[in-house]
């Protein structure tokens, strides 16, 4: 494999599990340094691996605890070249069509989705902007932000068209600082956070019927177009929305 990421640092919040370990650890594979950030500071530290792998425990959704997550990079020595804001959270059983959802539902999912996202990447362009070279930032978005996919989950959606729209206006007001934002937007992809659906057989039937590619993802299938937004592959990409959903907002 081909180191693409030789000399790059990365970031990835929600590093313990599913998508994000699998972005990091792919991340690793490819050369960078990689700080692994999760609330779960346990399950950043098994995560964490390795040379050029670091655990810090980072709550996306309170400032200080973001602040004191980046300032873990600089006592490293690390200097910022990528930025991954991928953690979030699915409220199953509780989020639902909004007559029947609770605002503390609402407020838990916007504080970690969207608030926390926009805390990530805050303090990250702050990051990128100190050493004046530029970088990547890539947001892990959903189909629910684009079409009907989650109608029955208003918070969820919400919050996560709220990070599109995020990402475009922070491409827009940093591109010609050669800070690239983009997000990557994973289907149904297999993983802890929507355990609750892939258990249940007749669930995962009728989710994987409506995906044209006939399958359900995996985490590795997100991974290549992380890896080709935080490389040099992907020096003119800003602004725009990465598919890797089997075709499934194609329908």
């Amino acid at each position: 494999m081909d180191a693409r990421l030789s000399g790059k640092t990365a970031l990835v919040t929600g590093a313990a599990t599913g998508i994000g370990k699998a972005i990091a650890d792919r991340f690793i594979a490819e050369g960078a340094r990689v700080v692994y950030a999760d609330r779960d500071a346990e399950g950043a530290q098994r995560a964490a691996r390795g040379p050029g792998a670091l655990a810090v425990t980072m709550d996306i959704s309170d400032e200080p605890s973001v602040e004191a997550g980046y300032a873990r990079l600089s006592e490293a020595g690390w200097e910022l070249d990528i930025v991954v804001a991928n953690a979030g959270v699915q409220l199953f059983g509780r989020d639902a069509p909004i007559a029947d959802l609770d605002l503390a539902t609402w407020r838990q999912t916007v504080d970690v989705n969207l608030t926390g996202t926009f805390l990530t990447i805050k303090h990250g362009v702050r990051a990128l902007r100190a050493h004046g070279r530029g970088g990547s930032v890539i947001l892990t978005g959903s189909p629910t932000a684009l079409n009907g996919e989650g109608a029955d989950f208003t918070a969820y959606s919400s919050s996560k068209a709220g990070m599109h729209g995020l990402a475009r206006a922070v491409a827009g007001a940093y591109a010609r600082e050669n800070i690239r934002v983009n997000t990557v937007v994973p289907g149904y992809t297999e993983t802890t956070l929507v355990s609750a659906i892939s258990d249940d057989p007749a669930s995962r039937a009728a989710i994987v019927s409506r995906i044209p590619l006939g399958r359900a993802g995996s985490p590795r299938d997100v991974e290549g177009a992380m890896v080709f937004l935080a490389s040099d592959d992907g020096a003119f990409a800003t602004g725009a929305e990465f598919r890797v959903d089997g075709g499934m907002t194609t329908l």
